[in-house]
């Protein structure tokens, strides 16, 4: 009988062993304009709960959930590759999410992922698509809105007072990304919106990281503002929801659907489609 791999914390030192499996998933890559996933798994691993399962001194799986104020937030689950089918992602998942009820994560095209998910507790919501295109395209800044550069720890605050997660680390981790550029919408009743835009890890392309509008707001003004700045005049990547109203908007100036994931959840007011372009791994 096999000794199931044993599941302990990880470590910085893990990162090099976690990245070669994230990169046999095609989930990690060659550092060409900036690195994006060494300082995001740095802060999963010092902020938030990060496990690997590890057999014969080898890491065979490697998973992470960030406690994102309403929900623990599945950030990862790999397995290596060629050890896929053989009982380590499950007692892993478990390991991760622990006894919460309240439990979020987006899953892959891949067809195993779902089910999995499936059977921790969580169901399918919405399609989450990934867009690109160009930046410059969409509408200028509407007259009524303003938005300026701001200090993190005034963002974390505003999301705060909207939805009751106090999440100011993980907001200054968002704005130590490269090249980030973080920013708040204002409009005549006050903040509209906070988000990040950063550069991008395989291409000279810039990344809108996150987005929250005002739960009571119209999000579409703020959604194109935020991806008209991040791109800076050319083209931009986005993580749109299915159900966003901004959808339209940008697909008719040009942007196209590069992949798509599908949101789970244990209660489906645990995501809100409308008010957030998530962090796919964050929340």
């Amino acid at each position: 009988m096999s000794i199931a791999p044993a599941v302990r914390r990880a470590t910085v030192e893990d990162v090099p062993s976690i990245r070669e499996i994230l990169a046999a998933h095609d989930e990690d890559e060659p550092v060409s304009n900036a690195d994006i996933i060494g300082p995001y798994l740095r802060h999963l691993i010092a902020h938030h709960r990060a496990m690997v399962s590890v057999d014969d001194g080898a890491i065979v799986g490697y998973g992470a959930v960030v406690d994102a104020g309403t929900s623990t937030h599945l950030a990862d689950l790999f397995v290596r590759s060629d050890r896929l089918g053989q009982g380590i992602g499950r007692p892993l998942l478990g390991v991760l999410f622990g006894d919460s009820t309240h439990r979020t994560t987006f899953s892959s095209r891949d067809p195993r992922a779902l089910p999995v998910y499936v059977r921790a507790g969580m169901a399918p919501r919405w399609v989450s698509l990934y867009l690109e295109g160009d930046g410059s395209s969409l509408p200028a800044l509407d007259g009524r809105l303003t938005i300026t550069a701001t200090e993190p720890a005034r963002m974390a605050d505003v999301e705060r007072r909207w939805t009751g997660a106090d999440r100011h680390l993980d907001h200054a981790f968002w704005a130590s990304q490269a090249d980030a550029d973080a920013f708040l919408i204002a409009d005549h009743q006050g903040p509209l919106a906070v988000g990040y835009g950063r550069a991008s890890q395989g291409s000279s392309m810039r990344a809108l990281g996150r987005l929250s509008v005002r739960p009571d707001a119209d999000p579409v003004p703020a959604v194109i503002a935020a991806i008209r700045r991040t791109g800076r005049g050319g083209h931009v990547m986005a993580t749109v929801p299915g159900p966003n109203p901004a959808l339209p908007v940008l697909l008719e100036h040009g942007f196209r659907i590069l992949d798509q994931d599908q949101a789970m959840a244990s209660h489906p007011d645990l995501l809100d489609p409308i008010h957030l372009l998530p962090n796919p791994a964050m929340l």
